[in-house]
């Protein structure tokens, strides 16, 4: 995920390259954040329905995109648009006690 440039960073000056550098990392950030509540929101849906959902199931669930950006497109901004709260925890039923090794 790139900020501009397809990842090429033009500038000579090392002040500039780490400036780029801080925001391919905040755009990448505000990405995976946005990821994770929206899958968050799935999850529980998908539990509210009565699918079950396991713990081996999550572990290979990723907020991080690798593919399908479109970094181009046209996107509408609702500035006054409040969003919803954020929930962070998900119910202790998904992660039954493991016992050691």
């Amino acid at each position: 995920m790139f900020f501009g440039g397809e990842g090429v960073i033009a500038e000579n000056r090392r002040e500039e390259q780490r400036k780029i550098v801080k925001y391919h990392h905040l755009v990448a950030n505000f990405v995976i954040f946005h990821d994770v509540v929206t899958m968050t929101k799935v999850i529980r849906a998908l539990v509210a329905e009565g699918h079950p959902v396991t713990a081996e199931m999550l572990a290979v669930l990723s907020p991080y995109p690798t593919a399908h950006l479109n970094r181009l497109g046209r996107y509408t901004l609702q500035l006054d648009q409040v969003p919803d709260p954020i929930e962070y925890d998900l119910p202790d039923s998904l992660f039954p006690p493991v016992s050691p090794l």
